[in-house]
């Protein structure tokens, strides 16, 4: 309890005795920490404190908080409407989106769903793959071959192509659709290339094609399946495969899209199109929950010309005008800008600043790729006892296993990047 905050102790007893956090424990919960604003890279703390913020809200608040043209979007719009059903209705903040996603992403994908959340709009995807299949009169092709190392949500859908051994979601192995696994890539990003890299996937695909309905993967990086930054190559040589084999590609590109890469999605490194593409986190600047699932002419049409004659989905909150309202002016914010030589600057400061770690006994390597910095520890990290050395630094970062990752907002400045950096430098070199 402070002057500032006498409610901040009830506020905390409060929310142990009824809140559950996200893959939190009710019986050994990790202590909370209680914020009542946030500005810029910072989150004020009810205690006084400010922490600069590295995770930028899971990866989506890539504008910083409190941005005065996300906020005037999103007062502007809830004066006309915050809701309205999408089923029959249309309205101007959803169809100048859908327009914007069609023309920023890769060539080809013509065709956009709106969706809920991230997870949400890897379901669609799955969907539309099943879907188009049974509308070809192919129904045997019900699987899905995904890569081990990968994460593409907490659904059922989304959890059945995790990473079935190491994922977060192994223990519901029992109860999950069982689906095709290849080997994470090895080959990382600056690498030369290796084609054995590609065999494993590559006999899958010829002995399964006849059974798989689509390939899965999140382009380039994969996310919290273990933060790896694989070959361009790679991701060619997967959608030459599909291509060769009649199976559809989806590109997961829920945390890699809107720039986080240094390219505006990450399929751009290997200069190719997907079938299907999720996007979610940062679409809005994360203000709000949206997602949103493109796909090709040929998958939208092979899916509506089939026996049920339309797409079998429909979320209540889809197209959300205010969400949407916001995604448009987070996205003109972002392309008003030289985006591409922030993030350059962002891995320019990180690619100097993290190899240092490599020189403590308890760090296994270090890498970095656009706007992430990944510090990956030899053993993993007690999230509770760590967190709260970061935050009397005055630092918010939020590891996960080995990992103690950067994903700052694209407004940090240099000096702010290295405050942070120096902040994990001193928890993780200090003696235990």
């Amino acid at each position: 309890m402070t002057a500032d905050n006498p409610y901040q102790s009830e506020i905390l007893s409060k929310d142990q005795e009824f809140v559950w956090h996200p893959y939190s424990s009710l019986s050994d919960p990790i202590p909370a920490y209680e914020v009542v604003s946030a500005e810029g890279v910072n989150l004020q703390l009810a205690d006084g404190r400010q922490l600069i913020d590295a995770m930028s809200s899971w990866w989506c608040a890539i504008h910083g908080y409190n941005h005065p043209v996300l906020n005037a979007a999103a007062k502007q719009q809830i004066d006309s409407m915050s809701h309205v059903m999408f089923g029959g209705i249309t309205h101007a903040p959803a169809v100048n989106l859908c327009e914007k996603l069609v023309n920023l992403t890769p060539l080809g994908l013509s065709k956009v769903f709106l969706a809920d959340s991230g997870s949400v709009s890897v379901e669609v995807a799955i969907k539309m793959a099943f879907q188009y299949w049974i509308s070809q009169g192919q129904a045997d092709k019900n699987k899905l071959l995904s890569l081990r190392g990968g994460y593409h949500g907490d659904t059922f859908a989304a959890m059945s192509v995790c990473d079935p051994v190491n994922g977060m979601h192994h223990i519901f192995e029992k109860v999950l659709p069982q689906h095709y696994f290849a080997p994470a890539p090895q080959i990382a990003f600056d690498q030369a290339w290796d084609d054995r890299d590609i065999a494993d996937f590559k006999s899958i695909i010829e002995t399964h094609h006849k059974q798989l309905a689509a390939v899965i993967l999140e382009p380039i990086v994969q996310g919290a399946g273990g933060m790896r930054f694989y070959s361009p190559e790679y991701l060619r040589q997967v959608r030459a495969l599909c291509d060769q084999h009649h199976v559809l590609l989806i590109a997961d590109e829920i945390a890699t899209g809107f720039g986080r890469t240094g390219k505006l999605f990450a399929c751009e490194w290997s200069q190719i199109s997907p079938d299907i593409m999720c996007l979610g986190k940062s679409l809005t600047g994360g203000y709000m929950t949206l997602a949103a699932t493109l796909c090709t002419e040929e998958v939208s049409r092979g899916i509506c010309e089939g026996e049920a004659g339309c797409f079998m989905h429909g979320p209540t909150f889809m197209g959300n005008p205010l969400a949407c309202a916001v995604a448009n002016a987070s996205i003109d914010l972002l392309l008003s800008q030289d985006w591409s030589a922030n993030i350059q600057r962002i891995e320019n400061t990180l690619a100097t600043e993290l190899p240092a770690f490599n020189q403590l006994r308890t760090v296994a390597n270090t890498r970095v790729l656009g706007a992430i910095g990944v510090i990956e520890m030899k053993e993993p990290v007690n999230v509770a006892q760590i967190q709260k050395k970061f935050v009397a630094q005055g630092i918010w970062v939020r590891p996960f296993g080995k990992l103690v990752y950067i994903m700052p907002p694209f407004i940090i400045t240099n000096q702010q990047l290295k405050q942070l950096i120096q902040g994990i430098y001193k928890v993780l070199s200090a003696p235990d």
